[in-house]
């Protein structure tokens, strides 16, 4: 029988973490073929190789080598340099995961009448400031099919006119994620961490917070991240700032002298980041997968956010609220004062159950497999429907 062919597109490492588990799950169907996609998007070998060794991702059947200065360059490429090799492949659905500008490739998809399958689906910050937001928008709306991690988020999507017969609850797959590649790994953690390896770094093992920081509305509007700056400057403790190329341009074009307690360096591996995350007295940043893994370790952490989708971070009280866009309102003060009150504490949280990969990977086969991908009929429409535009008007 001939092999149904399945094409999945990343080129983030965020969105690489959060596939590993999904794509091993869909290679066990022998009668699917998973092809796999790199965007490009992510290429440095410590934004992208560093993550396929350390997660054993195979490597990746095309790379598309998109890149550009701009979101508009990279989206640009990408749809012109997939559409072509989706012509070729002719599968009969593509999957994307995330909300960056490899997500745009769903155009292409889109042209050419390929099932679109979206994981991470009906998420929003409503911070239209965000390029993610938009990227979210389209995607879900073009899609067939939608994952989404929780019931609130299935309701928005519904809120909005999508079609509640194909969003699908699935919970966060960071979680079975971090089972994987921490938990069951420990001990590989624990040999790894030497007074060495804090020491190497300038920081005390316990005595530091972690940061990371990148997202446009922050690096990109001199106010806020001016705001963020004197946040670092009232740090009780050494910050260690794993800052992005594009976060240390902006640095460097604007001379800007960062606090004597910030100790900034170059994009780092998963592994390293794990540790540094689970010894880290807290952390700051305006990652949303951070902020997850942080909320699951039981890490405290800071969001350097007007509003972020995982508000199940600060239900559970594991996290801090920072809006660079109001200074005034979020002091250094009061932030590092709820910092010290959550510090400490034990949360549960609430992201996920360890099982959404699996999930995710068994509902896309059996739709593979029973050919029940489209989602866009009108007869499937939960809208209520005046007139049928499928008449022609003319009875006999």
């Amino acid at each position: 029988m001939k092999k149904k062919k399945l094409v999945f597109v990343l080129g983030l490492r965020p969105d690489l973490i959060r596939a590993v588990l999904i794509l091993r799950f869909l290679e066990k169907a022998k009668d699917i073929e998973t092809i796999f996609v790199w965007s490009g998007q992510n290429y440095s070998d410590n934004l992208k190789a560093i993550f396929f060794r350390e997660l054993n991702v195979r490597k990746a059947d095309y790379e598309l080598g998109c890149r550009g200065e701009t979101d508009a360059e990279v989206s640009g490429q990408l749809i012109m340099k997939l559409y072509p090799l989706l012509e070729k492949i002719k599968p009969d659905t593509i999957v994307f995961l995330g909300d960056t500008n490899t997500t745009a490739g769903c155009l292409a998809a889109g042209q050419l009448n390929i099932p679109i399958i979206h994981i991470e689906g009906c998420w929003h910050s409503y911070d239209w400031r965000m390029p993610e937001e938009k990227y979210r928008t389209m995607i879900d709306h073009l899609s067939d099919v939608i994952y989404t991690y929780e019931e609130e988020y299935k309701q928005r999507g519904i809120a909005e006119g999508l079609n509640p017969k194909n969003i699908v609850v699935v919970r966060n797959p960071i979680v079975d994620i971090l089972n994987e590649f921490y938990f069951k790994q420990k001990k590989k953690f624990e040999k790894k961490t030497t007074k060495e390896f804090f020491k190497n770094r300038g920081i005390i093992d316990g005595n530091y917070y972690l940061m990371t920081c990148h997202r446009r509305e922050n690096v990109h509007i001199d106010k806020s991240f001016d705001a963020i700056i004197n946040l670092l400057k009232n740090a009780k403790y050494p910050v260690y700032f794993v800052a992005s190329y594009r976060t240390q341009k902006i640095i460097k074009e604007r001379k800007l002298n960062l606090p004597k307690n910030v100790i900034i360096v170059d994009p780092i591996g998963y592994e390293e980041i794990l540790i540094l995350l689970t010894h880290s007295k807290a952390v700051i940043t305006d990652s949303g997968t951070l902020n997850e893994e942080a909320c699951v370790l039981n890490i405290p952490c800071i969001n350097v956010r007007k509003s972020t989708e995982r508000p199940q971070v600060y239900d559970v009280k594991g996290c801090v609220k920072f809006d660079p866009d109001q200074p005034l309102k979020y002091t250094p003060e009061i932030v590092f004062k709820k910092l010290e009150k959550i510090t400490g504490t034990r949360w549960k949280h609430t992201l996920g159950d360890g099982k959404a990969s699996e999930r995710i990977a068994k509902d896309i086969i059996r739709r593979l497999r029973t050919n029940k991908l489209r989602g866009h009929l009108p007869k499937d429409n939960h809208l209520p429907i005046t007139r049928s535009f499928m008449e022609d008007g003319i009875k006999i």
